[in-house]
């Protein structure tokens, strides 16, 4: 549940730069995979306005990196997320959180979202906004926007019929039911639940499958997969994609891995 507390500001460096404010989020790249991390876990984690330019930075940055692949996303502590802080709902702060789950939706590498504990307020869309969600037994979650008076916002609520289906949504987000894990499963909210002593090992496993895809193929497919989900498909850029996919070395090198029997080696062109 969303908690109400003054903000931390970030601070400004004698040459100007904008530096992260204590326990905001970080972003680590090794090679193919990201890690963006939530880092603060004696507020369980619960989003506020200097998190949001910090998370729509660090998506800026694996946007900008041809070699991130797959975007992975954890957070410290027993809870994921408890949303964003009630206190900056109004205004263009509650947009500027729109606008930065709308960007990880939008983000050039398959996503992943690691959820150890409670998915709570906001953090449900951020975690609906990721291509998988795994989860574990632990795992729980609501939404309580109709509880507080919130109207939820557009993209948010598509996101919600497209994962979750309009039954459910309606369910979710107009009585603000608590689930647990089996039933975040049985509605589609979590691809997986997994032990919780294995939910890091399971994210490693299947950020190296993601990885191991070429890569013309595996973000081509998500971004239109996403439009189509939305109703947002542009034909005319799918047909493009797909026929530089098919014009592609890495359509060959896969071919030619298959036929060996041996692990492609794609470079992505």
């Amino acid at each position: 549940m969303p908690t109400s507390r003054a903000p931390s500001a970030p601070q400004t460096s004698p040459e100007g730069r904008r530096t992260p404010a204590p326990g905001s989020p970080e972003l680590r790249i090794d090679g193919a995979v990201a890690t963006l991390s939530l880092r603060r876990p004696q507020q369980a984690n619960r989003l506020e306005p200097a998190d949001l330019l910090a998370i729509g930075e660090h998506l800026a940055r694996v946007n900008a990196t041809p070699e991130v692949l797959v975007l992975r996303i954890e957070a410290a502590g027993k809870t994921f997320c408890a949303g964003y802080d009630i206190g900056s709902l109004a205004g263009t702060r509650a947009a500027s959180f729109e606008q930065m789950v709308d960007a990880l939706e939008d983000a050039r590498p398959v996503t992943m979202v690691l959820l150890q504990g409670g998915v709570f307020g906001g953090a449900t869309d951020l975690a609906l906004a990721c291509d998988f969600r795994l989860g574990t037994p632990a795992t729980e979650m609501f939404m309580p926007a109709a509880r507080l008076g919130l109207h939820f916002y557009r993209r948010g609520l598509e996101r919600y019929v497209s994962r979750l289906g309009i039954d459910q949504a309606k369910r979710l987000l107009l009585t603000a039911e608590r689930i647990d894990a089996a039933e975040m499963r049985a509605i589609g909210f979590l691809t997986q639940i997994v032990a919780a002593d294995d939910l890091p090992s399971a994210g490693d496993r299947l950020a190296t499958t993601l990885s191991g895809m070429a890569p013309l193929a595996l973000l081509g497919m998500k971004k239109h997969l996403n439009r189509i989900a939305r109703g947002a498909l542009d034909a005319d850029e799918l047909a493009r994609d797909i026929e530089r996919a098919a014009a592609s070395r890495d359509l060959q090198e896969g071919r030619a891995a298959w036929q060996h029997k041996r692990a492609p080696h794609f470079a992505g062109e």
